[in-house]
């Protein structure tokens, strides 16, 4: 069963440039599979993006292309860098847009981790 992608990866994409250095991050965590970095436009207190360093544009992409190592390691990044923040006993939401109706702006997988505040609901509702 293939899987098809919304779109293909796109090498230029800002998180590419990013992981490659081209574009300057404030970095909180790295390893072999991820990179967290604060993001330029914080809607908490705490707004950090972990992303994986292999080319996936969703999680659909990342669940079917992906290693287990690589998916091992990514969702272990994800819970270190909320361990590192400090964040845990306060509580903390994770969010990963996934395509145009989600409004997913980078097509590179990101995980957004928001705290340090009450966050209130989870979508707003229309």
């Amino acid at each position: 069963m293939g899987v098809e992608t919304l779109e293909p990866y796109d090498d230029d994409n800002i998180f590419a440039r990013i992981l490659r250095g081209e574009i300057p991050a404030r970095p909180v965590y790295e390893d072999d599979y991820a990179f967290a970095f604060h993001d330029i436009n914080p809607q908490a207190p705490t707004h950090v993006l972990v992303i994986p360093k292999g080319r996936y544009v969703s999680w659909a992409d990342f669940s079917a292309k992906a290693t287990d190592g690589e998916i091992a390691g990514f969702v272990r990044a994800v819970g270190a860098v909320a361990r590192e923040l400090g964040i845990e006993e306060g509580g903390y939401r994770l969010l990963a847009n996934a395509g145009p109706n989600s409004h997913q702006e980078v097509p590179h997988l990101h995980v957004h981790i928001f705290g340090g505040k009450k966050l209130g609901p989870m979508l707003v509702t229309s």
